[in-house]
């Protein structure tokens, strides 16, 4: 009976040696943690494995650079296909959305140009846009917009945020079950044109209320009134993979099942063979000699 305390308190020095190290990151699948996949740590500090690229053009997306980054996790990947071709389906003919960054092949840094994108759950896109007599225009590039919804381009041009085409995109985003969106991070006043605009279209009201809860003007960067960033939550079965939130989990979004288990259960997953099921002996963990 005394071996077998032994192993409890080295089962619960494990486990919290363990949270500690969870916590505090982890840089790659280790032997430690060998089964960190995915989506791992924080957005802002974290690392991507067996992430998939977008692909350079696809139905109603191109990429804005070949210079960026375009891995995500699969349904970073297939949230970004269906939205776009959704967009495009509703408004056929016009320019596609253009794509920004979303995370390098394995994750981390991509600095000086961004705190996050290092998980494979971020990703940049460039807004719509129209000219002043409504011409539909690529939106290529970082246009700032203002209140009125008016921006210029680089070259000189007045350009008109299109409040149709991005209110599509928005809906279908946070409408969609590929992935839960978490954050569209864009500055308040072309929230506000957005929201204004799917009243008007006398849009349901739970998702006009589910895109008002998601987009947000970040406090600690800037407004984002050049584009729009989306981040995507992790799902439950990713917490267990080293996924980190890195913000709320909205009501929508599927919450983590909590398990019981007595303790035996506990002792032989920390601890495999060196305890029996029932916690009353204590196997050997090495083979007796002839």
């Amino acid at each position: 009976m005394r071996a077998a305390r032994v192993h409890v308190a080295r089962a619960f020095v494990f486990a919290s040696m363990l949270g500690v190290s969870m916590v505090g990151g982890c840089s790659m699948p280790s032997a430690i943690a060998p089964s960190y996949r995915g989506s791992v740590g924080v957005p802002h500090a974290g690392f991507l494995t067996d992430g998939v690229e977008l692909p350079k053009e696809g139905k109603g997306f191109r990429w804005k650079s070949a210079a960026d980054h375009h891995y995500g996790l699969p349904r970073m990947i297939g949230l970004l296909e269906g939205a776009a071709a959704s967009v495009a389906e509703l408004r056929p003919g016009m320019p596609p959305v253009y794509v920004g960054e979303i995370s390098a092949k394995g994750g981390g840094a991509l600095l000086p140009k961004h705190r996050s994108h290092r998980t494979g759950r971020d990703v940049d896109v460039m807004f719509f846009t129209t000219t002043l007599d409504g011409a539909k225009v690529p939106g290529t590039g970082f246009t700032v917009f203002g209140p009125d919804g008016l921006g210029v381009e680089a070259g000189g041009r007045f350009l008109r945020f299109d409040v149709d085409r991005e209110w599509l995109l928005i809906k279908s985003l946070v409408a969609s079950d590929k992935a839960h969106v978490q954050w569209i991070f864009i500055a308040r006043w072309l929230e506000a044109l957005l929201v204004e605009h799917a009243i008007a279209l006398g849009e349901p009201s739970p998702i006009i209320a589910r895109a008002e809860q998601v987009m947000q003007q970040p406090g600690d960067s800037l407004p984002h009134d050049d584009h729009i960033h989306v981040r995507i939550a992790c799902e439950p079965d990713e917490l267990a993979t080293g996924c980190d939130g890195g913000g709320p989990r909205w009501a929508w979004i599927p919450q983590p099942t909590k398990i019981e288990a007595d303790a035996p259960t506990l002792l032989e997953a920390l601890l495999g063979p060196s305890v029996t099921p029932d916690g009353k002996g204590v196997a050997s963990p090495v083979a007796a000699s002839p």
